[in-house]
């Protein structure tokens, strides 16, 4: 009976890769928005030192890369071991109108923060209009 369910678990961590390749390729899911004159890229990097969280903007193709690690533990032995583990990378492709020179990075609670102001010439402007 214990060679059986053995066999389920495996069988069942191999299924889970199989179907999970979109989580398990990109590893970071993530959230993009706009609030006011602010662009916002939520990124979910949990269990990632935000030291080693690396971001480079280039032709306007931002890049993260960070890397998750296991801490090792001496005389431990894993039965399961699904979190997701190894280098975690992500590219989004920015509009024109954003000022990557001006992106800020914050990470709180596993949740990477890019905040990336709205150029002057992309926001709505208001004209007068002249009367004869």
């Amino acid at each position: 009976m214990v060679l059986c369910n053995d066999a389920f678990r495996e069988f069942d961590r191999l299924t889970a890769r199989v179907f999970d390749t979109t989580t398990r390729n990109s590893g970071a899911r993530l959230d993009a928005y706009r609030e006011g004159d602010q662009f916002f890229i939520d990124i979910d990097l949990p269990g990632v030192n935000p030291a080693g969280i690396d971001i480079s903007v280039d032709r306007k193709v931002l890049t993260v890369r960070a890397e998750r690690k296991r801490v090792e533990r001496e005389g431990v032995t894993y039965m399961v071991a699904e979190r997701p583990q190894g280098p975690v990378s992500r590219q989004v492709f920015l509009s024109e109108t954003l000022d990557t020179d001006r992106l800020e990075a914050r990470y709180d609670n596993g949740v990477l923060t890019l905040s990336i102001p709205v150029t002057e010439q992309a926001k709505p402007r208001k004209f007068a209009v002249a009367t004869a």
